[in-house]
């Protein structure tokens, strides 16, 4: 079982802990890994784009001059996609980019990640992490201590926790989730994940 270093708020090691070996020392799967990124930034894409069609350009309701006789191309509509100011063919339409993974796979993906933070000495697990009152110096004080205040940094706690929250948020680089919206997304997009005692074993129970 891999082991990491237990630290208090102030960076000061206070012991160690076990980790279990079927959440934080799997073997790293990049390919679904990176399945799982994708899926999550497609998730997010609007996707409200539109372009009018020759149907829904205003206009052209009636034919430009008759069918025959004229001397000129036939023509029905003044909103044909060749005329100008004409409809687009086969242009982006509103649409969805989601798609889905199975469960068991997300869940790799996640335990890949972890494992590749332990891996590279980049998950810390903090005794426990609480604030009397919303402040970002105290967040700031807790970085320094890890030394991560020039980190893009991730704190994870068991619950969600208003103080930590609002405490984290106006810090660049600095983001707060609790276990449940644990992603990978955010596991590999900050170099510094620091994870309470609780966080680390309501992970465990749900991904081991």
């Amino acid at each position: 079982m891999p082991k990491v270093a237990v630290y208090d708020i102030t960076g000061v090691q206070t012991g160690e802990m076990e980790l279990n070996d079927n959440v934080f020392g799997v073997e790293i799967n990049e390919a679904v890994v990176h399945q799982a990124v994708v899926m999550q930034l497609a998730s997010q894409r609007l996707g409200t784009h539109a372009t009018k069609t020759r149907g829904v350009v205003r206009g052209g309701g009636r034919k430009p001059w008759r069918q025959k006789g004229t001397g000129r191309a036939r023509s029905g509509s003044t909103r044909s996609p060749v005329w100008v100011g004409g409809g687009t063919v086969f242009g982006p339409q509103p649409r969805s980019y989601k798609f889905s993974m199975p469960r068991k796979v997300r869940r790799l993906a996640i335990k890949s990640a972890l494992t590749a933070k332990v891996n590279a000495g980049q998950l810390l697990v903090v005794e426990d992490i609480n604030f009397a009152e919303p402040k970002t110096k105290n967040v700031v004080k807790m970085l320094d201590g890890f030394q991560a205040q020039d980190d893009k940094a991730l704190i994870i706690t068991a619950e969600a926790n208003e103080n930590v929250e609002k405490s984290s948020r106006n810090i660049p680089g600095v983001k707060t989730i609790n276990s449940l919206g644990l992603n990978v997304y955010d596991l590999l997009h900050h170099n510094k994940v620091l994870v309470t005692k609780d966080a680390v074993a309501k992970i465990e129970e749900v991904l081991a």
